[in-house]
């Protein structure tokens, strides 16, 4: 790694240059002292000087090469030395490759931890050269936009290449299922596809066919945006590429059909799990994408407020009973699981999951796959777990009495459960039990604990802008206390490049935490209505779901827009 000099200081170095006065360095200095950023940053954000003169400062306090990131061309081969993701998290850009030292530019070149993880991941020396902040932005922003071209371009050839009359409703001879499945522009526009979707952190990628269009849409922060639309003539050439690719039939249309494909796309191992199903047009395909980077299992970054980390933590390391998490189809509640399957995977207990299907591969846990075909259901499966010595078991969800029964009789004999429903708030999980066939006095003694959640887009850091239109009434009729209103701003969607022009990046779960207490016991045992138990809950210290995002909101994480759209009105 590069041995840094830095025989001044960066303050004293522009103060020399006359770049800064003394007024402006102290105020830098004050101004670091209480926000904690880089001198350099605070500088240029009040400023007192441009990104090339702390360039040209850091190159010479550190003595290190300055190089313009602009006029150089820099070969892929380079380029894809380092992740786009990892890329653009150091800010740092490949742009050499002398024998075994990368020589990469970066803004910050303090930044130890930044050589030190591109020294392991891309096993080589790493020697830094300073280049200006919005060289490296535009440089990674190139680097993104020319995934988009190549999909672009792999759509342009199949237009000019080939040639496919075949229709959905015809029967298709399997040699030409297989041949125009192998043509190359079919073969280039489908991994382009998979690997753009990668690139843009989508979840899903639908491809579906219409009596005169074929549209290609990705699922992003839980919304769909169109991507391409390539000819109609092509739907079974790429139906066909993607089925071969996942091990399914071909020559089988008018069936629907599951799969899973399994890749190495910019140097990640992503799992694919494909569904086809029969439309009056064709084949409409959907993938799921398990990139198992993405996944979230640190419980402290979910989202959690303080107070509910604590009693969901405190819940998940009781010796026994239940915890259920509930929610909508899509709201989060597998990776709150796992992250506290996680937490809890320790060498001394043994844990067991069963799920429909099992997403992700957790080393250290047992995971079961429901196949209801042959009689392994959540139910039998959760038998069977009993004669397997289990600390905590997971049970992807409680669809039955049946399955609901022989979890709560497990919760109460020394065994810790997770599982999920669905149902719309945490107290309405209680009656759900009941309704289900539970005695509520079972109910009352082997839960620990309900959580609802549900996920709201994230605001882009990059781009995001006060909201000025935003009146008292309007947060008052939201549901904003009135001791917030005062001092009370409200953030907004823009929209820029590093977000996809979308305002919004990433997503968090707003959560409803309800520890099961004596009260709210003695209401599960009286039968009392969901209504009665969640205004109890409200009365001993619970934030609903729509108080959870006006805490996001108030922080400047998500927008009002994302709240009213996730959560229902207390």
């Amino acid at each position: 790694m590069t041995q840094f000099g830095s025989s001044k200081r960066l303050g004293q170095l522009l103060l020399e240059a006359g770049i800064i006065s003394k007024e402006q360095l102290s105020d830098a200095l004050n101004e670091q002292l209480r926000s904690r950023e880089r001198l350099g940053t605070i500088l240029i954000k009040k400023g007192f000087i441009s990104d090339m003169d702390l360039a040209v400062a850091l190159a010479k306090q550190l003595k290190l090469p300055l190089i313009n990131l602009l006029k150089i061309t820099i070969p892929e081969e380079i380029q894809n030395l380092i992740l786009q993701e990892t890329a653009e998290k150091y800010q740092a850009v490949p742009f050499g490759l002398s024998g075994n030292v990368l020589h990469v530019a970066t803004s910050d070149p303090t930044n130890r931890l930044a050589a030190d993880d591109l020294r392991f991941l891309t096993q080589k020396t790493i020697k830094f050269h300073v280049a200006t902040e919005s060289a490296i932005k535009q440089m990674l922003e190139n680097r993104k936009a020319s995934s988009t071209e190549s999909l672009d371009e792999a759509l342009r050839i199949l237009s000019e290449d080939v040639d496919i009359i075949a229709d959905a409703q015809d029967e298709v001879d399997l040699a030409e299922l297989h041949g125009e499945a192998a043509d190359a522009p079919i073969v280039r526009l489908v991994n382009s596809l998979l690997t753009d979707a990668i690139r843009k952190k989508a979840s899903d990628i639908h491809i579906e066919p219409y009596e005169k269009t074929l549209r290609v849409r990705y699922r992003i922060d839980g919304v769909l945006y169109e991507i391409m639309k390539p000819p109609i003539k092509y739907k079974n050439a790429i139906a066909s590429r993607i089925k071969i690719m996942s091990n399914l039939d071909i020559a089988e249309r008018r069936l629907p059909q599951d799969g899973r494909i399994k890749a190495k796309i910019t140097g990640k191992e992503i799992d694919f799990r494909v569904s086809c199903l029969p439309t009056i047009f064709g084949e409409k395909i959907v993938m799921r994408i398990l990139d198992k980077s993405n996944l979230q299992i640190d419980m402290t970054q979910l989202g959690f407020e303080p107070d509910q980390f604590e009693a969901f933590r405190k819940a998940i390391y009781q010796p026994y009973g239940m915890v259920l998490v509930t929610g909508p189809t899509g709201s989060g509640k597998t990776t709150t699981l796992y992250s506290a399957l996680t937490e809890l995977n320790k060498t001394e207990r043994n844990i067991s999951t069963v799920e429909d299907p099992v997403e992700y591969n957790l080393p250290g846990i047992n995971q079961v796959q429901v196949h209801e075909a042959i009689g392994l259901t959540f139910s039998a499966a959760l038998r069977a777990f009993l004669r397997q010595d289990p600390d905590i078991i997971m049970v992807g969800e409680i669809r039955d009495h049946e399955t609901a029964e022989i979890a709560v009789k497990a919760a109460l004999t020394g065994h810790l459960v997770l599982s999920t429903l669905h149902t719309n708030d945490a107290p309405s999980t209680i009656t759900r039990l009941i309704n289900m066939g539970v005695e509520p006095f079972l109910v009352a003694s082997a839960l620990n604990l309900a959580l609802a959640q549900r996920l709201v887009r994230k605001l882009c850091d990059q781009c995001k802008v006060i909201d000025n239109d935003v009146t008292p009434t309007l947060l008052l009729d939201i549901g904003v206390p009135e001791r917030y209103i005062d001092d009370f701003v409200c953030f907004k969607a823009r929209g820029c490049p590093a977000c996809n022009n979308t305002g919004y990046r990433g997503r968090v779960a707003l959560y409803e935490v309800m520890p099961i207490s004596e009260e709210i016991q003695e209401l599960v045992l009286a039968n009392a209505p969901a209504a009665e138990i969640k205004k109890e809950a409200i009365r001993l210290g619970m934030k609903t779901l729509r108080l959870s995002g006006i805490h996001k909101i108030r922080a400047g994480i998500t927008s009002i827009d994302e709240v009213l759209r996730a959560t229902a009105r207390d």
